[in-house]
């Protein structure tokens, strides 16, 4: 089973928030606030936080300027993973990976199963990795950010938790780049 190991040393990681909404500015922006809360509460670095429009184009652009970012090395996304036609945060995301985390959905999906019922079907939050950085895009409700950190992204952001972990991989993301 999952557990923190108290031995080893935490390691802040450097994250960016990016909420998509034709609507919200970042004084309305509960599901925002809700993982900056979050991500400074665990102790790692808020590296930026951006509000984008419902645009294809514009996510991918906001993600793939802090792939690029060497001071970014997570990005957490909120809102347009529903099924509407607005909806475009997975494509986006799908746009820039070079792998997709498959199982962080299922996952998400099995806790929000718990928690909303058949309801949660109507969710396609994703994960991949891109350039070394990882992604992940959840739904716009502040209730799905915190299922999301709470209960996947705080163990799997956090270099003590075991058996494994997201940061303790960070080293060989990009490895295939560096081949000769």
């Amino acid at each position: 089973m999952s557990r923190i190991d108290e031995t080893k040393e935490f390691i802040p990681v450097r994250i960016a928030v990016l909420t998509v909404s034709d609507t919200r500015s970042v004084s309305e922006d509960r599901s925002g606030d809700t993982l900056v809360a979050r991500i400074e509460a665990a102790g790692h670095v808020l590296a930026d936080r951006q509000i984008v429009k419902d645009e294809r184009d514009e996510i991918a652009a906001q993600l793939r300027a802090w792939i690029a970012d060497p001071g970014i090395d997570v990005v957490i996304s909120t809102g347009g993973t529903g099924l509407t036609g607005r909806d475009v945060t997975v494509e986006a995301h799908r746009d820039v990976y070079e792998k997709e985390i498959d199982a962080f959905g299922t996952v998400f999906t099995m806790i929000s199963f718990g928690k909303i019922g058949t309801s949660a079907v109507q969710s396609r939050a994703t994960g991949g990795v891109a350039g070394g950085t990882y992604l992940f895009a959840l739904p716009g409700s502040p209730g799905a950010c915190k299922d999301a950190w709470d209960e996947i992204l705080a163990l799997q952001l956090d270099y003590r938790h075991r058996p494994c972990n997201f940061v303790e991989i960070f080293p060989r993301l990009d490895e295939h780049r560096r081949r000769k």
